[in-house]
C-alpha cells in the first residue's frame, strides 16, 4: 500500500510537471499560429495508451513515463524528422517565425516551471502557514548522530548560532541542507562562540556514509513499536522513557550510552503512559538494545510534553504573495548552490546525482498533500532550471542558438542544428544514464 501512495504522488507530480511545461510552448506556438503536431505525456515509443486528434494536433499518452513533448512543425528536435526539414520552409513552421517569436516559444516551458512553482509557495504559505521552533527554543542544543559531522568537530549539545555568516533564527527541515552547502558554521557550545569549517569534500564524505540527517531536534525516546520477538512485551506503543537505571533520560542520546554501559542486564525503567508515569523493569540485550522500533512524535505532542514551544506564523491572502516569493527564491538560491556543488568535483556532489528512483524515494510513504506540493515545487524549480542547461536537446540549448541568432543576424544551418541536436542527445542519454546508474549503485552497495 505505501508503494502505491509514493507511485500516485510520483506519477500525478510529474504528469503535473510535464503537461504544464509542454503547455508553456504549446500556447506561444499556437498565438504565434506554428502548426503543433503532437502534444504528449510521456513518451509514445513505438505506440501510445491513448490518443485523440482534434484539429492539426494529436494529444496523447505515451507509455514511457520520463517525460513528455509538443511535436512543432518546422522544428529541429528529438524526434530528428528530416524529411520535414529537407522540404521547403511553409508559413506555419517554427522555422519560418521571426527569431524572438522563436525565443517565447522555447521559453515558455521554463517560464510556467517557474511562475508554477511561485504559485505553489504562495498557495501554502497562505494555507499552511509557516509552522517552526525558534532557535531560542533548542536550550540543550541539537542532536548530532551523523558520524560526518560529528568527524568534522560537531557534537550534541551544540547550538547552531549562524550558517556562512547568517543567523539562524528557526529550526526547521531545512538546516541539514544549510550545513552540507556551507563553508563555516559558528556553534555555541557551553556559553562559548566557535567556528567550525565545513570541508570542501564534506559532501563526498556524507555520501559515503550512514544516511542520517545533519543536526535534528532533540528528541524523547518514544517507541513506535514492541515486536513479537522483543523481551520487554511490558512496554507498549507511545511509550516515554523518562529515566533509566535511575538515570533521567530526556532525550534519545542520553538514553544510548546507558544502553550499551548494561549490555545483556535488566534496568529500572520510569516511562510515561497515558499521562501517567509508570515504573518497570526493562531487559537490555547482548547489542545494548531494547529491542522496540522507535516511534516518531509530532510537533504538537512535543509542545504538549513541554519540550519546545511550537511558533505558527499565519498569512493573509495578499500577505501570503511576498511571503511565498521569498520561498520560492530561497529555494532557488539553494538548488543554485547545490548545481555548483555538482559541477565542482572536488566536492563530490556528483556522486549523489539522482534519476527517477531519487525523486521517487523523496515522496511519504503517507498521503499529504503539503508534502505533495512542497515537493512538486522543488521539482518544478528543478525542471526548470536543468532545462535552461546549454545542451542542444533541451530548450537552453535552442535559447542558446536563438541568441547568438538575434546577437549576430547570422541563423545556424539546419545541417548544423541537426548534429548539434544529436550531440545534444548523446549528452542527455549519457546524463540520464550517469543519474539513474548512481541509483542502481546506491541500491546494490549504499543499502
Amino acid at each position: 500500500m505505501e508503494i502505491a501512495i509514493k507511485l500516485s504522488q510520483f506519477l500525478l507530480s510529474l504528469s503535473i510537471l510535464i503537461i504544464l511545461h509542454e503547455l508553456g510552448h504549446f500556447i506561444p506556438a499556437k498565438l504565434f499560429k506554428t502548426r503543433v503536431e503532437k502534444f504528449y505525456l510521456f513518451f509514445d515509443v513505438k505506440y501510445s495508451l491513448f490518443k485523440k486528434k482534434i484539429g492539426e494536433t494529436e494529444y496523447g499518452i505515451g507509455w514511457l513515463p520520463l517525460g513528455g513533448y509538443v511535436k512543432i512543425s518546422g522544428m529541429i528536435d528529438e524526434s530528428m524528422d528530416t524529411e520535414q526539414m529537407e522540404q521547403e520552409p511553409q508559413p506555419w513552421e517554427f522555422r519560418s517565425k521571426p527569431a524572438w517569436q522563436r525565443l517565447i516559444i522555447m521559453l515558455g516551458g521554463v517560464t510556467v516551471n517557474f511562475i508554477l512553482a511561485f504559485i505553489i509557495y504562495i498557495g501554502m504559505t497562505f494555507f499552511y502557514g509557516v509552522q517552526y521552533i525558534s532557535n531560542s527554543e533548542l536550550k540543550d542544543g541539537v542532536w548530532i548522530e551523523n558520524k560526518t559531522m560529528q568527524e568534522i568537530g560537531f557534537k550534541t549539545g551544540d547550538k547552531i548560532v549562524s550558517v556562512d555568516g547568517k543567523p539562524i533564527d528557526k529550526m526547521d527541515g531545512s538546516i541539514s541542507e544549510k550545513i552540507m552547502m556551507s563553508k563555516n558554521v559558528v556553534i555555541n557550545r557551553n556559553g562559548a562562540n566557535q567556528e567550525i569549517k565545513i570541508p570542501i569534500n564534506f559532501i563526498d564524505k556524507l555520501l559515503s556514509s550512514e544516511k542520517t540527517p545533519l543536526a535534528q531536534l532533540r528528541m524523547p525516546f518514544a517507541i513506535g513499536k514492541v515486536p513479537a520477538e522483543s523481551a520487554n512485551q511490558n512496554l507498549k506503543a507511545k511509550d516515554i522513557l523518562l529515566s533509566l537505571n535511575g538515570q533521567k533520560t530526556k532525550y534519545i542520546d542520553e538514553v544510548t550510552p546507558i544502553l550499551e554501559a548494561n549490555k545483556g542486564k535488566t534496568l529500572p525503567a520510569v516511562v510515561l503512559r497515558d499521562e501517567k508515569e509508570i515504573n518497570l523493569d526493562v531487559k537490555i540485550n547482548k547489542e545494548g538494545k531494547l529491542g522496540v522500533n522507535l516511534g516518531g512524535i509530532d510537533l504538537a505532542s512535543l509542545e504538549k510534553l513541554g519540550y519546545y514551544k511550537v511558533s505558527k506564523q499565519e498569512y493573509g491572502f495578499f500577505e501570503s504573495i511576498p511571503a511565498g516569493i521569498d520561498r520560492g527564491l530561497a529555494q532557488f538560491e539553494s538548488y543554485g548552490k547545490q548545481l555548483k556543488a555538482i559541477f565542482t568535483p572536488k566536492t563530490g556532489a556528483y556522486k549523489g546525482v539522482g534519476g527517477f528512483a531519487a525523486i521517487f524515494s523523496i515522496f511519504p510513504n503517507s498521503w499529504s498533500w503539503e508534502a505533495f506540493w512542497s515537493i512538486t515545487a522543488l521539482l518544478s524549480i528543478m525542471l526548470g532550471v536543468m532545462n535552461l542547461l546549454p545542451i542542444p536537446a533541451l530548450d537552453g540549448g535552442h535559447v542558446m542558438f536563438l541568441l547568438y541568432e538575434i546577437i549576430s543576424g547570422k541563423k545556424p544551418s539546419d545541417k548544423f542544428m541537426e548534429k548539434a541536436q544529436m550531440v545534444g542527445i548523446v549528452l542527455l542519454i549519457s546524463l540520464l544514464l550517469f543519474a539513474n546508474g548512481n541509483d542502481i549503485y546506491k541500491a546494490i552497495f549504499h543499502k
